[in-house]
């Protein structure tokens, strides 16, 4: 039951209103200048993102997907800490925040947040590719 909702989960997030565009869409569109009718560009890049797990179920089964899951997820992980580090940077510089900057405990317990979030995220890459040599 758990993985038949977890399906319908994946495919709700991945459905937008028409009139909605992504963002990663429509900004690569513009860097790469290329000009597509909307269903075309949604079902070439539907298409693109769903080519790893098509070869993973054929090469690998049911568990190549499920580990293929889990190691997208922990790189995933890894860019927590891309977007804690420059928040916690920028919540403590004065010239930028003024009155609103970070106290000093929250400064401190900020930069020791980001650590161990830096920290287990390496500690689970490490893990994962450890199993994935086994």
């Amino acid at each position: 039951m758990a993985a038949i909702l977890f399906a319908v989960a994946l495919l709700c997030s991945g459905r937008t209103p028409p009139d909605w565009h992504p963002g990663g869409q429509i900004v690569m569109e513009g860097f790469l200048n290329l000009r597509l009718v909307p269903w075309l560009r949604r079902l070439i890049t539907r298409l693109l993102a769903i080519i790893p797990a098509v070869i993973t179920v054929i090469f690998f089964g049911q568990s190549g997907t499920a580990r293929l899951l889990t190691f997208s997820q922990v790189i995933l992980s890894l860019q927590l800490s891309f977007a804690v580090v420059p928040l916690v940077m920028f919540t403590s510089d004065r010239s930028l925040m003024g009155e609103f900057v970070n106290p000093r405990w929250l400064k401190i317990l900020a930069w020791i947040t980001a650590a161990v979030i830096a920290l287990l995220n390496g500690y689970f890459l490490v893990l994962m590719v450890r199993d994935w040599m086994r």
